[in-house]
């Protein structure tokens, strides 16, 4: 993984043009940055060059652009995983959310 001001990307290598192909991962329901190269050090550099030229055409456009991870996360459970996470935040002394939270600063991978 890359990370540029905040945005990150994941990178995969394509043998089918041997090429390393770069995509934003953390900025919505669509990427507003690729990027290939050839080797590590070029992608790099291509990753900041299209990050940067998004977040200038957003300010040309006067467009607020997609930020990274803005902190509000839509979680959709089914009925029955939805009354276990409840009643596992109940037992803890804890809203839902706050559960929530607490396992997934726990779980979650760090960069």
């Amino acid at each position: 993984m890359m990370e540029y001001k905040g945005y990150i990307a994941t990178i995969e290598y394509d043998d089918s043009v041997r090429l390393l192909h770069g995509s934003v991962i953390n900025s919505g329901n669509y990427p507003i940055a690729n990027c290939e190269a050839a080797d590590e050090d070029t992608l790099r550099k291509e990753f900041r060059i299209s990050i940067d030229e998004y977040l200038a055409m957003c300010e040309e456009d006067g467009v607020e652009p997609r930020h990274p991870s803005s902190g509000s996360l839509n979680l959709r459970l089914d009925s029955d995983l939805h009354r276990r996470v409840a009643i596992s935040a109940a037992r803890s002394h804890k809203s839902i959310d706050d559960w929530i939270r607490d396992v997934l600063e726990r779980e979650a991978e760090v960069l």
